[in-house]
Formats: C-alpha cells, sequence, structure tokens
C-alpha cells in the first residue's frame, strides 16, 4: 500500500500532538507556539550593547544564571506566561523561541531547551535557565555551561512547548568535556605546564624557584623532565624541597593556595571565584583566582578536588607567596 506524502505528514503531526498531550500534566495552561519569531531592537545591559539576531548556528561556552522570574513581571519577552518548571532559558540575541543544547561542564549533562526570553541581564552570564532546566541539568547559579543552537524535531518541539521534558542527550565524553572547559578559559587561565619552561629565562632565579613547587604537583613527568636542561641544578632540589623544606617557598612558609586560573579580565576572574566559592586577587597585570590558604600541601588536595569537581582539572597548589 503507497501512503502519499499529505497521508504522512498528517500522521506526523497527529503523533507531534499526541507526545505533547502526554507531556501535559492536567490544569497546566494550554501549549505556547513557536510564532511568531520575536528578534526585538538592540538594547543595552550595564553599558554593553546587544543586538538580537538570528545566526544559523551559534555554539559558546560560559556561565549560566538561574531565575525564578522573567524578564518583564509576569510574562517572558515574547509574551508567554512565565513557567518556573518548564524547560525554558533566557538569552541576550537569539530569536524567541530558539531550542539549544545546554551542557553543564561539571558533569557532562546534556538538555534540550527552549529560549523563551531576554536575558540574563548580566555581562557575565550567557543563558539564564529557569528553576525547571535548572534541576533538569542538575546544576546551580554560576555553573559553566555550553550553548549550542540545535534544530530539533517537532516531536521535542512539542513536548517543550506542552512544558513537559524532552528526552536527555547522551552524556559528553570526556575528551570533549576537556575542551570545552579549557575553551571557557581559553588564554584567560593557563595552565601551569606552559609557564614552567618559560618562567627561567623571563625572571630572576628567585621566583622561578617559586612557580617550580605548584608545577611540580601538576605537570606530568614527560614535561617536568623537559626543564631539566634547562634549570640542571634546580630541577632535582625542587623535588625535594617541595616536601621537606617549605620554608624556602614563600615568606609565609606552611601555607598553600589552589591556583585555580589567572585572569586578565577582573569580571571573569570574579564570575569564576563566585562560582566555586574562591577568590580573586590581583596580581601585576592578573587577576588570580585561588582556594585556600591550606595550612599543609596535603591539606591543599582538598582545594584541588573541589576545583576538579566544578569541572576545572588543571588546578595548582603554589605556596602562599601573596601575590
Amino acid at each position: 500500500m503507497r501512503l502519499n506524502n499529505s497521508y504522512l505528514g498528517v500522521t506526523a503531526a497527529l503523533l507531534a500532538s499526541g507526545m505533547a498531550a502526554q507531556a501535559q500534566p492536567p490544569g497546566r495552561p494550554a501549549m505556547v507556539s513557536d510564532t511568531p519569531v520575536v528578534l526585538g531592537d538592540p538594547y543595552v545591559v550595564g553599558g554593553t550593547s546587544y543586538r538580537p539576531a538570528d545566526p544559523a548556528s551559534y555554539d559558546e561556552v560560559g556561565i549560566a544564571s538561574v531565575s525564578d522570574a522573567p524578564s518583564r513581571g509576569e510574562t517572558t519577552a515574547n509574551g508567554e506566561a512565565f513557567a518556573p518548571d518548564a524547560i525554558t532559558a533566557a538569552h541576550k540575541t537569539l530569536p524567541l523561541p530558539a531550542y539549544v543544547e545546554v551542557t553543564a561542564l561539571g558533569s557532562g549533562r546534556t538538555i534540550l531547551v527552549r529560549v523563551n526570553d531576554r536575558g540574563p541581564m548580566r555581562n557575565d552570564r550567557i543563558i539564564g535557565l529557569s528553576p525547571g532546566a535548572a534541576a533538569q541539568l542538575g546544576v546551580a547559579d554560576g555553573a559553566p555551561v555550553r550553548v549550542r543552537r540545535v534544530n530539533p524535531p517537532e516531536q521535542e518541539r512539542a513536548v517543550l512547548r506542552a512544558r513537559g521534558r524532552a528526552a536527555e542527550r547522551l552524556e559528553t565524553p570526556p575528551a570533549l568535556l576537556k575542551v570545552l572547559r579549557a575553551k571557557l578559559g581559553a588564554a584567560e587561565m593557563p595552565s601551569a605546564a606552559p609557564a614552567l619552561p618559560a618562567a627561567p629565562p623571563a625572571k630572576t632565579p628567585p621566583v622561578p624557584a617559586k612557580a617550580r613547587p605548584g608545577a611540580d604537583f601538576d605537570v606530568p613527568a614527560v614535561a617536568a623532565a623537559k626543564t631539566k636542561p634547562a634549570q640542571p641544578p634546580a630541577a632535582r632540589p625542587a623535588r625535594a624541597t617541595a616536601a621537606e623544606k617549605p620554608v624556602a617557598l614563600s615568606p609565609t612558609a606552611g601555607t598553600y593556595v589552589v591556583q585555580v586560573g589567572a585572569f586578565s579580565s577582573r569580571a571573569r576572574a570574579e564570575a569564576l571565584a563566585a562560582s566555586i566559592g574562591a577568590l580573586a586577587e590581583a596580581s601585576g597585570a592578573l587577576w588570580r583566582v585561588r582556594l585556600g590558604p591550606y595550612a599543609t600541601r596535603q591539606a591543599a588536595q582538598a582545594g584541588v578536588r573541589k576545583a576538579a569537581a566544578k569541572g576545572f582539572e588543571k588546578a595548582t597548589i603554589l605556596a602562599n607567596d601573596g601575590r
């Protein structure tokens, strides 16, 4: 039996409607619509201008916020009633509505979200998740995320329009998570490994001596071996003195900090510090995000584990030199 295209189209529409009806519990408002699509006029947040647009692709990493209120009181920017438990979000420039996959960079978990509002009204946040979306993703305010625009099938769109939850995506592979976390920091968050060979020629001998112990805990053996030709007398003592002679590390001997990253932007440093419960400290032209201080190097391992749990696996233990 041959089925024409009209019959197939009607069947697909009925299936989508059936899924949406099942996803919509009794007593909830009627399903919302994906039309008309709204862009809106340019606007300013904290001195920064934003111009809504309709890009074919969008893929960014940054910090998410969680909001229990829409940008316009009781309704979202495209006129829909705000539903805290719906899987929705606010974005500064994407069309309303738009569909995005949001990945938690701490866990790798990914969900489908419908964007129907403008915001968040902070320049250090790239998306504002509804409480329902945050709960499904398993994140809190300030979580590092990836936001990628997608074009899901109508069945999944209908489920979200009915304020249900679409099926979760496969968890992001660890290798890709590392790439995304590195992209979040980019040049703003160098690891200890690249700094190790560059420090000796650029600074006087006492300064690299402070940098080596932190790298000694985190840099793989291969990377550490490469530094020995450049600093043959200092490379071997550094491994012994890191644990045996903390007095030589800094004026405040016996205390340590865990450095999560170094930023040229104060705003980015403070945003990251707030999200992981750390401190952002000025150091020359950089802002360093650090956990601690800790009384011993062993105690500082708790800070390393805390940073890793937040998605930052290259946190470095350093002697607390006050810089």
